[in-house]
């Protein structure tokens, strides 16, 4: 892929994707119910074998599978995006064991993930994270609550992440892999806006052990920020996916709509405007690939590429499903309509994984860092010398501000 455009396969491969996205998994998605895993739909995206490669994908492999998807259907999208982001930490820091535990049933769509770090209280401050990891004689018993977890309650497993040392913030947690099936682990649906299925998780002295433990204890929160690094550019895919959808839809209809004599595209009102939507979702795309490639490549600054491409993905978005309601007018509201979907689904992203707030203060905080010759995000910069040996250069860690509110991706 060069900076402007797709190689001819890549372009083949996003297209077959967008076309089995309408004709095999809109049906699929269509008869699930909202705030519910589907797990058809999960077997679907094992099948045609989308859940396997995105386990072995690149940040970039991973934005091209959520776009495509995203134009189709965003249900689809969604289960597959759940299920990497409560898996990247396994298929980062997870051992050989755990890796052949849960990894081949994740990619076949049997078995289903999520992703805990998001606490009534820490939100976008994760590392104020209260739920606690009590010594015991076998390793840790967890006591508290995780909220709006995505795929909660229903997952079959989650990476759960815990403080283990009272006070030390974010190097003080842990990570670990918790199977639903424990003792005095509950948890409860939410009624949320979004359509997917989002819960609560509730931890009345879960026992878990070292054979549990994700990365090293104390060094959860590292586990956390490389899942959240590696997924944050691909929301704003699934973003772009969105405003393409929109975009497309507009384009119809506004072609053979006929108002005042004439195509609603003959209105100089109503073409400016969606040539701004269409620009917009350019160069949202083009910023998305940007920090995409960037983390593939181990060059400096991911942190601030991809909070970059997120917070201007997922801003563009909002505002190309916006624009394309009001030029379909009152029809776009009708239950059902692409739109109305759409418009229930484009404002989540600017919340999760980082709300737009959050995405600036990092991108700030690199600028300046990088400006007074710190350890900053500017191209080329340093790696930040504390990294796990098994990252990339150029992984950066982010500030300790930059989670999640809702933990879909």
């Amino acid at each position: 892929m060069t900076a402007f455009s797709l190689d001819p396969e890549q372009a083949a491969w996003c297209e077959e994707l967008y076309t089995l996205a309408g004709e095999r998994l809109r049906p699929l998605a269509e008869e699930g119910e909202p705030g519910r895993v589907n797990r058809p739909l999960l077997a679907a995206l094992g099948e045609l074998g989308l859940l396997g490669r995105m386990l072995g994908s690149g940040a970039l492999d991973l934005c091209l599978l959520r776009e495509s998807l995203a134009r189709g259907c965003t249900e689809a999208e969604t289960a597959l995006a759940l299920q990497g982001l409560g898996t990247a930490p396994i298929v980062q820091a997870g051992t050989a064991a755990q890796r052949e535990r849960w990894l081949p049933g994740v990619g076949a769509g049997r078995a289903v993930a999520a992703f805990a770090l998001s606490e009534p209280g820490a939100g976008s401050d994760a590392a104020a994270l209260g739920l606690a990891a009590e010594r015991t004689p076998d390793g840790w018993r967890l006591t508290g609550e995780k909220c709006w977890i995505s795929n909660a309650p229903e997952a079959d497993f989650a990476t759960v992440f815990a403080r283990t040392t009272p006070g030390a913030g974010s190097r003080g947690i842990t990570a670990f892999l918790v199977p639903s099936g424990r003792p005095g682990l509950t948890g409860s649906a939410l009624d949320m806006l979004s359509p997917h299925p989002i819960g609560t998780l509730e931890f009345d002295g879960v026992p878990v052990t070292a054979d549990d433990v994700l990365g090293e204890p104390d060094r959860g929160f590292r586990v956390a920020m490389d899942a959240l690094n590696l997924f944050r550019p691909s929301v704003g895919a699934f973003a772009v996916g969105m405003a393409r959808a929109a975009l497309d839809a507009t384009l119809e209809h506004t072609a053979r709509r006929t108002a005042f004599g004439g195509p609603l595209s003959d209105l100089q009102a109503v073409s400016h405007q969606v040539a701004e939507m269409a620009t917009r979702t350019e160069a949202a795309r083009l910023l998305v690939y940007a920090a995409a490639s960037a983390y593939d490549a181990g060059e400096g600054g991911v942190p601030r590429r991809a909070a970059m491409a997120k917070l201007y993905a997922t801003e563009t978005a909002q505002y190309v499903v916006d624009a394309a309601v009001q030029l379909h007018g009152a029809r776009a509201l009708r239950r059902g309509h692409l739109l109305e979907h759409l418009y229930r689904e484009v404002r989540a992203p600017r919340i999760y994984e980082g709300a737009s707030e959050v995405q600036r203060a990092i991108i700030a905080k690199e600028l300046y860092a990088s400006a007074t010759g710190g350890p900053g995000a500017g191209p080329g910069a340093p790696a930040d010398a504390s990294r796990p040996a098994s990252a990339a250069p150029g992984r950066v860690r982010p500030p300790a501000v930059s989670p999640t509110q809702e933990t879909s991706a």
